[in-house]
């Protein structure tokens, strides 16, 4: 959709003219003929140029001066000068540097507000990233604004394997391109105009910081928390390399497609399940949302329980020292137990699958490499169908004596508990599935409080005990509800030495070792002796010492997988190959590199002190900042990057580093833009179109994109504009450039400025919803940063550019004025601070709106709007600020407040009521007499008709509240013929 935008001429014309080129553009089109000079109408698909028209877009235009006949551009307000302009006087006058602590008034309340600082990628910013940016640059604003000391800074998480495969790809070191991808976001950011302290910038590839990160691995190697074991991991025979979990997908490499089996190598671990109790207790009291906190829960998974040992039968069914312990936390249902499972990993089924027949050995070798070739995820769906092989050898309950088989499922996992379970298909759906399937004997042993017992379905609930008694173990709980039979099983396994009482946790230790190059390096050597011990599978590490941190990265020009699972770095020999400090004897060094994760565990720590030498942070500015305020990013971060760095910050409180438990005291998840809604038609194998709705009984069918300018709306669908019956499927996506879908906010900031695309993401919808991008939607906020710049400054001249004064008057404000004022201060703030930003610009496009009705427009009332306006678009409201006569930047002035006494409503809504019956309403002021409300409604011009004439009885007034007038009747006579 376009307009055409009548321009006015350098000189009057004569009325013959006016109407002359009035007439030929518009008659031609079918429309009428705009009521005034200055008014534009809109056209679809119209492109034509006539004297003084030109055809434009809706906010920004072009005119013909018909002096030089020269196009100039129109543009709603000039952003292109004015972002330009103050973002260059920020960087110089370093408005928005944080002071250091010599400077700093520590007597002022402090702001610390913090974003997920980005992965910068090759392929820079969308219009997506600003979202959560846009919300914290508003809050740290508000807050300077408000007389806080506000810290908000701005860096990279820069290790990591895009710049390690770009770097295979090209040849291109990973440093030179990671410094590429920063510059450019730097600058897309700088262009949106964030107030970050980029004096502050921090990387994580910088020795300065990682050195800190090395520092803490260290305080985690002391105190037992890192460790080293042999674990299974993602191996990719074809890649020759260690994948993580995101980058196998269906069991095969995200890049390439190549099958991917789990492998047992040496990984370093940190052992985050010895703060499981602590990283569960302290979220109750964040201010977190409620989904991220019972994520967390439910990944931590603490459960209580026992630990129970089913001793594994000889071939004559004689006991034997082998036992297999499962973890349980339905002790009560032990008697329904009628066979066992295992993990294809689990490290005793080698040994007593080697007793049995060959031909059962070859199933069980069969089944473990199938289930290595699987994820834990694709192991542990519920929906798949169950498998599994018989191990060929059985185990003894302990509380009947009874002989179960012992089965092999991929369904269970090794990583979690013991690696086996006791299965109980009576009370549990993934069991009564397996049983089913292969004829295993399903036992009975809980009734459900209802009367209603179903027994030929699982009942996972609690109830009372059946079917649970034994002389031979002498365990008696029949008749006990669940919880009392289940403490009495655990004290019973505790007494006769067959198990014991255990809490478990799903959380597992942390992963924390990669097989790339381009990452953290881990401070730690090997003694040669102790590498070739064959006494040692894993050699004991020695730490190096902290004053040679930071321990570099080697340069290297081959950066590819060795294929045998030695990390890159083992290919920089010299810089492997050291002396171990204190012993002086050869050494070698670890050649594994630290996740990405680890530089993020705590950087925002960093940006309180990020110039320290000598110290991760100096105590006195920790104290000061810490916690996070304000901690914004995608929730997709729950359960991996906020639990790790929950994790190291309680570490580092342990050790006295930090001064508080938590790292962030308010977590705020902005939802995902998505990318334009795009339009698909289905074509069956003719060609020929299908209508959505009944692709389903068409048989097979492809998708078409169809251009928007063929797609119209019918009814709630989308439908070709050649063939309405032809319903479209209309979809929005997650944008990424294999969908096609993604919009550059350089475009959008070069055509609207940065102001208006600021302004259009906060007013999409609630930050913590996902909202669809639509670029012509901004053209409604552009529209509203226009028409405040003209409201102001007022209309430009017939070159395109704008008086330096402005419309503002130095007169008293009307107290319509204030009202109107400080109604807008008092949304405006409470929406800043609840984080609803969409309503908040309601509120100030409502002022404006209003104030185009004022004749005068005094500069008491402009200057608190600017201020208003600013946290939002300050660009523009810097330009006013400066206008309106003031010299320095606003990012200082205090933010305005609302007056109360300007609040209160002086008028109210009467009700009038004739005879008892309500026949309208009249405003009238909350103290008002009853004659004064009576004159009033006789001069209403609803009412006045029901009162003309009439002979009034009497009335009843309520102040506040009603006014009844009582009428006389008229005696109505019949006339007799």
């Amino acid at each position: 959709m376009i307009q055409i935008q009548w321009l006015l001429p350098p000189q009057p014309l004569t009325s013959s003219l006016h109407h002359h080129r009035r007439s030929l553009l518009f008659s031609s089109r079918r429309r009428s003929l705009p009521p005034k000079p200055s008014s534009t109408l809109t056209f679809s698909n119209v492109s034509t140029k006539y004297f003084g028209f030109r055809v434009c877009n809706c906010v920004n235009s072009e005119r013909i001066t018909e002096e030089s006949n020269e196009v100039v551009k129109v543009r709603a307000y000039p952003f292109h000068e004015i972002e330009q302009r103050w973002q260059k006087f920020w960087d110089e006058n370093r408005t928005f540097r944080t002071p250091d602590d010599d400077e700093l008034d520590t007597s002022k309340p402090k702001f610390y507000v913090l974003d997920m600082f980005p992965y910068p990628s090759g392929a820079g910013l969308h219009v997506g990233h600003p979202l959560g940016y846009t919300a914290t640059d508003i809050l740290a604003r508000f807050k300077r604004m408000q007389g806080f000391n506000v810290l908000h800074p701005m860096g990279w998480d820069a290790f990591g394997l895009p710049a390690e495969q770009y770097a295979i790809e090209t040849g291109t070191h990973p440093k030179v391109t990671t410094i590429k991808n920063i510059d450019r976001f730097r600058t897309q950011l700088k262009s949106l105009g964030f107030s970050f302290d980029w004096e502050r910038e921090i990387s994580t590839t910088e020795p300065d910081y990682y050195k800190w990160t090395q520092w803490i691995f260290l305080q985690l190697l002391k105190r037992g928390l890192a460790y080293q074991a042999e674990v299974a991991v993602n191996w990719c025979p074809a890649l020759g390399t260690v994948l993580a979990n995101e980058e196998v997908v269906d069991g095969v490499s995200e890049r390439g497609g190549h099958p991917v089996i789990r492998k047992p190598m040496r990984q370093w671990m940190l052992k985050i399940t010895a703060y499981a109790d602590r990283l569960l207790e302290d979220l109750d009291d964040l201010d977190w949302p409620e989904s991220i906190k019972e994520m967390q829960r439910n990944w931590i998974g603490r459960s209580e329980g026992a630990e129970v040992d089913f001793h594994v039968l000889s071939k004559d069914c004689q006991v034997t020292d082998a036992k297999i312990t499962v973890y349980t936390t339905r002790p009560d249902t032990i008697f329904g137990v009628t066979y066992l499972v295992l993990a294809p990993e689990h490290p005793l089924l080698s040994s007593i699958v080697s007793e049995s027949q060959q031909n059962i050995v070859t199933l069980v070798d069969e089944y473990k490499e199938v289930a290595s070739r699987k994820s834990d995820l694709e192991r542990t769906e519920l929906q798949k169908e169950k498998s599994g092989v018989f191990s060929g050898c059985y185990a003894k309950n302990p509380v009947n004596a009874e002989a179960i088989p012992i089965y092999i499922a991929d369904y269970v996992l090794g990583s979690y508990g013991t690696g086996a379970i006791m299965a109980v298909p009576a009370h549990d759906s993934r069991d009564h599935e397996f049983a089913l399937k292969y004829n295993l004997p399903i036992h009975w042993v809980i009734t459900s409080d209802e009367c209603c017992d179903d027994f030929e379905k699982p009942y996972s609930g609690e109830g009372n005990v059946i079917n649970s008694s034994s002389s031979t173990s002498g365990l008696h709980i029949n008749g006990l509800h669940s919880k009392e039979a289940a403490v009495e099983v655990i004290n019973w396994v505790e007494k006769t030495g067959n198990g014991n009482r255990k809490i478990n946790y799903k959380l597992r230790d942390w992963l924390f070792a990669r097989q790339r190059y381009w990452g953290e390096p881990i401070p730690v050597v090997f003694l040669d002796e102790n590498s070739e011990s064959e006494t040692l599978p894993i050699p004991i590490p020695i730490p190096i010492p902290e004053t040679e941190l930071p321990l570099t990265l080697p340069e290297l020009d081959d950066f590819t997988p060795t294929g045998t699972g030695d990390p890159p770095l083992s290919k920089a020999v010299s810089w492997v190959n050291t002396i171990e400090s204190s012993s002086g004897k050869p050494a070698k060094r670890e050649t594994n590199t630290m996740p990405q994760w680890a530089g993020s565990c705590w950087y925002y720590l960093r940006f309180m002190d990020p110039k320290n030498s000598s110290q991760l942070v100096d105590k006195k500015k920790e104290m000061y900042w810490s916690p996070v305020d304000v901690y914004v990013g995608g929730a997709e971060h729950a359960v991996l990057h906020l639990l790790y760095s929950r994790f190291w910050h309680k570490v580092l409180y342990d050790i006295g580093i930090v001064s508080t438990k938590e790292p962030f005291k308010c977590v705020i998840n902005q939802g995902i833009i998505l990318g334009e809604v795009q339009y698909m038609a289905s074509k069956d194998k003719d060609g020929n179109f299908v209508s959505a709705d009944s692709i389903h009984a068409s048989g097979d069918h492809k998708q078409e994109r169809i251009p928007d300018e063929k797609v119209t709306k019918s009814g709630a669908s989308f439908v070709l504009k050649d063939n309405p019956n032809i319903k479209l499927i209309a979809r929005a996506h997650k944008m990424s450039k294999s969908r096609g879908n993604v919009v550059n906010p350089d475009d959008v900031v070069s055509e609207y400025g940065a102001d208006s695309l600021r302004l259009y993401e906060m007013f999409m919808g609630p930050l913590r919803d996902s909202k669809t991008w639509n670029t012509s939607g901004i053209e409604g906020v552009h529209r509203f940063l226009g028409r405040s710049w003209r409201l102001i400054v007022g209309s430009p001249l017939s070159d395109g550019t704008y008086k330096n004064q402005t419309l503002v008057v130095d007169e008293n404000p009307s107290l319509d004025q204030l009202k109107s004022l400080h109604r807008c201060i008092e949304k405006v703030t409470d929406e800043i601070e609840a984080t609803r930003f969409n309503t908040g610009i309601s509120a100030m496009m409502e002022f404006v709106n209003t104030a185009y009705k004022w004749d005068k427009l005094p500069k008491s009332i402009v200057e608190p709007f600017v201020l208003l306006l600013s946290p939002y678009a300050p660009h523009i409201a810097e330009e006013l600020w400066f206008r309106l006569g003031h010299s320095t930047s606003l990012a200082y002035e205090s933010f305005p407040k609302a007056n109360p006494a300007y609040l209160k409503d002086t008028t109210i809504t009467l009700p009038v009521q004739i005879n008892g019956k309500t026949r309208g309403t009249v405003q009238v002021e909350v103290i008002c007499t009853e004659e004064e409300a009576f004159k009033l409604a006789s001069l209403d011009q609803k009412l006045s008709k029901y009162l003309e004439g009439k002979i009034v009885k009497k009335r009843v007034y309520v102040p506040g509240k009603i006014l009844n007038v009582i009428l006389e009747r008229e005696t109505n006579k019949v006339a007799s013929r």
